[in-house]
């Protein structure tokens, strides 16, 4: 008689069924609802579900398609999201999958960045906030320990990601530059030392099997994902066009200079420069937002910050907190319609942040497909993933220095907030809560503290 571990092992040789359209919508709209943790732990949550539980993907070509969106500015786990979502069901799948990463957080977010616009003085919320701001500073810590112990699988990774941390914490070198010099130390270094440059780091995960998957390893790419030119001009057209039509209509509804205008051009570039995620962008979107247009302040930024972290979807999504303060603070229709202003803007904010994520995916995605066996294109993506842990962790300090020393380093040292963010690092950390029941302990915390002063 066949034990029920044999008759699993021989399952898990075979493929599981092909997957509606229905179904995996339902799972797309289901993850966007559940993805908090940051980019790490969206990937986390993507990787358990997709590759371990459902199948749907193999641990190879997951590995390949993130290393591919890790390269991309933009949210990687939104386009690791749209490009699985490509992978299965076309087009339509793939916008799907990235769209509904996206607008629960959305919504969340205009209903959020309203009670803190409207209500955001009143003790009860500024407690709130004062316990939260130290614990996401935790978290961000947590986020670049999570992403480089899965990235870093040898001393040569661990190298690359300690030299962008210098390049760019002590030598202020430009995220464009150190990304092109890890791109071609990878390429080298995989014609030098191709073990040190193979996906997850020449072993590891990437090396793990959980069964025969729908996309496997050695499964054809799919008539749809492969690269054609007239189809990659066909995207780039109608992505060009879904930018200039509506920074066009606003350029000569209102003007160029004005706010909402100003929002799509502006995060039009941030768009482009969000290599590494939301830590990455956050410098160029602050001295933006706060110091160049006045949108909101600096105090307003990393509480926003902070919103984003308590919230499902990817943590770029702090832009459209940027984009409601700056339409509710500017009353661009009007001092009685000010939170259609901010809803209206926080939607414009997305669109523009947002698109060039979906342009990047249903372009580049034949290319990516045709190259997830040749090292010579997975080596660079390889050593880029690395620098980019270095590039997290400078900016995990940096959103730490503001918490820890709210009036710089001239002012004081916010005692009770270091003790609050180290509490939050040990429950993370050694004891691997969840992040929202951390989120959750502190903000009682920082109200229990603001009760008593």
């Amino acid at each position: 008689m066949t034990s029920p571990t044999v008759i699993a092992k021989e399952n898990e040789q075979i493929p599981p069924p092909p997957v509606s359209f229905g179904e995996a919508f339902l799972f797309w709209l289901k993850l966007g609802f559940i993805s908090f943790g940051g980019p790490a732990g969206q990937i986390s949550i993507m990787h358990q579900e997709l590759v371990e539980r459902r199948r749907w993907i193999s641990e190879r070509r997951f590995l390949h398609a993130l290393n591919y969106c890790m390269v991309l500015p933009g949210p990687e786990a939104q386009q690791l999201a749209t490009y699985i979502g490509w992978m299965m069901h076309r087009t339509l799948g793939g916008i799907v999958a990235g769209a509904l990463f996206v607008l629960p957080s959305l919504f969340i977010l205009i209903a959020l960045s309203w009670i803190y616009i409207a209500f955001g003085e009143m003790p009860l919320v500024a407690g709130l906030f004062y316990g939260i701001k130290p614990a996401v500073t935790a978290i961000v810590a947590q986020a670049a320990h999570r992403i480089g112990s899965r990235a870093l699988k040898n001393n040569a990774l661990w190298a690359i990601a300690a030299a962008s941390f210098v390049a760019i914490f002590a030598l202020d070198v430009p995220f464009p530059a150190i990304i092109a010099t890890a791109a071609l130390v990878g390429y080298f270094g995989g014609r030098l030392t191709p073990s040190r440059f193979q996906m997850g780091g020449g072993h590891g995960k990437a090396d793990q099997s959980y069964g025969a998957a729908i996309i496997d390893d050695e499964t054809p790419t799919p008539e749809h994902a492969l690269f054609r030119w007239p189809r990659l001009t066909g995207v780039v057209v109608v992505g060009a066009l879904l930018w200039a039509i509506p920074l066009g209509w606003l350029t000569l509804a209102y003007g160029w200079e004005h706010t909402l205008t100003q929002m799509g051009w502006f995060f039009t570039k941030a768009a482009l420069l969000t290599f590494g995620g939301a830590y990455a962008v956050l410098p160029y979107v602050y001295q933006g937002a706060v110091e160049h247009y006045g949108w909101l302040t600096a105090t307003q930024m990393i509480d926003g910050l902070a919103l984003g972290e308590t919230t499902p979807g990817p943590l770029i999504m702090v832009v459209a907190f940027v984009g409601f303060v700056g339409g509710y603070v500017k009353a661009v229709f009007g001092a009685q319609s000010l939170f259609l202003a901010g809803a209206v803007a926080a939607t414009i904010v997305t669109w523009f942040t947002f698109l060039p994520s979906f342009l990047f995916i249903l372009a580049g995605g034949p290319l990516v497909e045709t190259t997830h066996n040749d090292l010579k294109f997975t080596a660079p993506l390889t050593a880029i993933t690395a620098a980019v842990v270095g590039v997290i962790l400078n900016l995990a300090i940096f959103f730490g220095y503001h918490v820890l020393w709210p009036q710089g380093l001239h002012g004081r040292f916010d005692v009770i907030s270091a003790v609050i963010a180290m509490l939050a690092g040990v429950a993370l950390f050694r004891f691997k809560r969840n992040v929202m029941h951390v989120i959750g302990a502190c903000a009682l915390v920082g109200l229990l503290v603001s009760y008593f002063r």
